[in-house]
């Protein structure tokens, strides 16, 4: 099985393409071809290994990156311009810095504050314009838009020596207990065994053609949408500019349904509210007496479709395998270079995130916290984090995630900070009762808070075509139906989506911002 490195070599004249880009009537607007991409990011990545490092002194406690590296900032939408800034950054031996472009300018430059160099595509450039360059760049940092056209033209430059395998390769924006996110390190040699077991996980040549609907900015996108494919020797499918993705927007998981079957993908991951959409085309194509898979994916055969980031309602997954859509839950975090475990179409089980990566070993503590141990954990976070997950002296990864362990498989029950004890002193999960109100139609996100407070509270947000009596008529129903009195919501707050809500309560992976939603509900704002 060869390498990410090695693919890319095999890979170097070949003229099928690395990446298309669909039009918004779902033709293929442009491509990238393997020997234009691969050319591109030699180039780039010659560029890079010339640039001068600046001149950091030594790094706080607990920060494990080198100040003699060369750190990159990479701020572009999903484009082929960020598939040959990835590969050229890995080529050159460099760190990695990837800044969601829906970040708000404060958190843009925590993770940009040490740069040496910002890449930007067009959708790039014009978001840093919009954060005000001085306020998130260094004011040392170069700024670059990359031309593929002016790097393939630059033609073959010297390779240099081949980087340090157990070098920072990435450091990963994550939530922290404040606005700014934490700066996960990224090991290569932990991403090389991460990509191994997953290749050995995962059905050969699944990912020939991968569509790409969450940002490239997540590990877990990177990783499935960049490296698999090219182990596969596939090509990536992006989005037209203009199409939300998927955690960017409540409206994302609807806007991207017409280009699934224009894609024809073999492989996909989705987010628990996609799986919701999924669910509910299939069963309006069933009724209309068509095939589900042919109506979602423009195929007989459905795609390898991975979900994870949240839990899914189990109903949810049994009702699509009843329309011959598997769907395979998993579980990771960017402090094990993102997977942990996974079902596949080898060991799944419903209601589970499937078993350990063949490289990962599990178990749980004497209160059901998750622990990790395997060759992929993190080397640590930039500048260290007080709220960030432990590595213990035996090289245990306290997750703060709640789990129990049956026949080999994980079943995640919650995050031990987010716990709601409620002014009665009852404990509740909130992910779980997310996941069942997530099923209820013309919901578009959901987050439930009530830490002290004498009831549940649920922020609902809602299609603004949806009926809000109806829609509110239907969350007491899969209330009673699915949840304990403890679990219920009882004062249920129903906004009409829209982009800003979503940014001001959701994180970019479409994680509920508790802190913030408790407060506006503390201060009347949700009333």
């Amino acid at each position: 099985m060869r390498t990410l490195e090695q693919a890319l070599t095999a890979l170097a004249d070949d003229p099928r393409p690395l990446v298309e880009v669909l039009a918004a009537d779902g033709s293929v607007a442009h491509a990238l071809s393997y020997r234009d991409g691969v050319a591109a990011a030699s180039a780039l990545a010659a560029e890079l290994r010339a640039r001068p490092v600046a001149g950091r002194g030594p790094r706080p406690d607990g920060d494990p990156t080198d100040p003699g590296q060369l750190h990159v900032g990479v701020v572009m939408g999903n484009s082929p311009e960020f598939v040959v800034a990835d590969l050229a950054v890995l080529a050159a031996g460099a760190a990695q810095v990837p800044v969601p472009l829906a970040f708000t300018a404060e958190q843009a430059a925590s993770m940009l504050a040490e740069v040496d160099i910002c890449l930007v595509d067009a959708e790039g450039r014009e978001q840093l314009a919009a954060w005000g360059r001085d306020q998130v760049l260094p004011s040392a940092a170069a700024l670059e838009v990359v031309d593929i056209g002016r790097l393939i033209a630059a033609g073959p430059l010297p390779g240099g020596s081949p980087p340090e395998p157990d070098r920072i390769c990435k450091v990963i924006h994550t939530s922290g207990t404040t606005s700014r996110p934490k700066g996960v390190c990224i090991r290569a040699a932990g991403l090389d065994a991460l990509l191994t077991s997953l290749r050995d996980a995962m059905p050969a040549y699944a990912y020939r053609r991968y569509l790409s609907l969450v940002p490239f900015s997540l590990l877990i996108e990177q990783v499935t949408g960049i490296y698999l494919v090219v182990c596969d020797g596939g090509t990536v499918v992006l989005l037209p500019p203009d199409v939300p993705l998927v955690g960017t927007s409540s409206f994302a998981p609807e806007a991207v349904l017409p280009y699934l079957a224009a894609a024809r993908p073999t492989a996909l991951v989705a987010t628990p509210a996609l799986a919701e959409s999924l669910a509910a085309r299939a069963a309006a194509a069933q009724a209309a007496g068509r095939s589900p898979a042919d109506e979602l994916f423009g195929s007989p055969e459905a795609p390898l479709v991975c979900c994870g980031g949240a839990p899914v309602d189990p109903r949810t997954l049994e009702k699509l395998d009843g329309y011959g859509i598997a769907v395979y839950e998993g579980y990771g975090l960017s402090e094990n270079s993102s997977v942990v475990s996974w079902n596949t179409p080898a060991a799944r089980r419903i209601g589970t995130v499937g078993r350990p990566l063949a490289h990962v070993r599990v178990t749980t503590a004497a209160d059901g916290e998750l622990l990790v141990r395997s060759s992929s954990l993190f080397a640590g976070y930039k500048g260290g984090d007080p709220s960030g997950c432990e590595v213990d002296a035996d090289g245990w990864l306290h997750t703060g995630d709640l789990a129990e362990i049956e026949d080999g498989y994980l079943r995640i029950k919650g995050r031990k900070k987010s716990v709601i004890i409620t002014a009665a002193g009852r404990n509740v999960a909130p992910e779980w009762v997310e996941a069942q109100y997530r099923t209820v139609p013309g919901i578009r996100a959901v987050a439930v808070v009530g830490d002290g407070l004498p009831a549940l509270h649920g922020l609902f947000l809602l299609d603004p075509a949806a009926d809000a009596d109806a829609v509110r008529d239907r969350l007491d129903s899969v209330a009673r139906a699915r949840l304990s009195q403890v679990e219920r919501v009882e004062v249920a707050h129903l906004l009409p989506a829209d982009e800003a809500l979503h940014a001001e309560y959701f994180t970019v992976t479409g994680r509920p911002r508790r802190a913030v939603i408790q407060q506006a509900v503390t201060t009347g704002r949700l009333a």
